[in-house]
């Protein structure tokens, strides 16, 4: 099933002499299942299309679809954008964004308790998510006391909580060593894979896209290809 579909999708920043074009006519597809990257360098377009996507900055021109159904056509068609970030996407930050004085187990029930899941099935599936990213021993731990691959696998655990459709990462490996970043890689793979979720992730780190479906390599704004 595809989840997204972005069409000649276009970012301008600014107009006249002073205009910028952050992206540039981007078109690619991402299915349930499939952990796709978005390679390049600093000032490529990554982010802005990860911000595109995700429904916090708004194209300039082209069409996005998200899951069958038009959302963006050269102006947002989806009048609820809230709602669908808040239901349908997990976000991955390279600073893990934690809220420093709630536990683990209390981060990942508050992103639950945001659509509606609260008590003890919240609980529950915190408990459950923690173990599945090998940290349910750390479930009472403040994030300030997690090493870094923990906060990691907490940020993950959080953002496939409320089982979206789409999970978009962003470095997720910038501030971990080459092993622990495939080990966050690996993660992602599985995630993909078992729990059927499209995945994109964000990287400038060639290492670290072995083993992904699809690579799209972005340069000036533009996709140079799709690998």
């Amino acid at each position: 099933m595809e989840v997204l579909r972005v069409e000649q999708l276009s970012k301008v920043y600014g107009s006249g002499d002073l205009a910028v074009r952050a992206l540039s006519d981007v078109s690619f597809s991402v299915r349930a299942g499939e952990l796709v990257a978005l390679l390049g360098p600093s000032g490529s377009g990554k982010t802005t299309s990860l911000l595109c996507i995700s429904m916090i900055l708004e194209p300039t021109s082209g069409v996005m679809t998200f899951g069958g159904q038009e959302i963006f056509r050269d102006k947002w068609i989806a009048t609820d954008l809230r709602r669908l970030r808040r239901e349908h996407i997990g976000f991955i930050f390279q600073g893990h964004n934690l809220i420093p004085f709630l536990t683990a187990r209390e981060n990942v029930i508050l992103t639950m308790n945001l659509t509606g899941t609260k008590g003890k099935a919240a609980s529950q599936r915190a408990d459950e998510l923690l173990e599945y990213m090998e940290i349910r021993h750390r479930a009472d731990a403040l994030p300030a006391t997690l090493s870094g691959g923990e906060q990691q696998r907490l940020a993950v655990a959080r953002a496939i909580a409320n089982r979206p459709q789409l999970i978009l990462a962003d470095e997720p490996t910038a501030s971990l060593d080459t092993s622990r970043g495939m080990k966050v890689m690996a993660m992602l793979r599985s995630i993909a894979k078992e729990r059927n979720s499209a995945v994109i992730t964000v990287t400038h780190d060639e290492r670290m896209i072995a083993d992904f479906d699809t690579v799209y390599r972005l340069k000036d704004g533009s996709l140079t290809n799709g690998v």
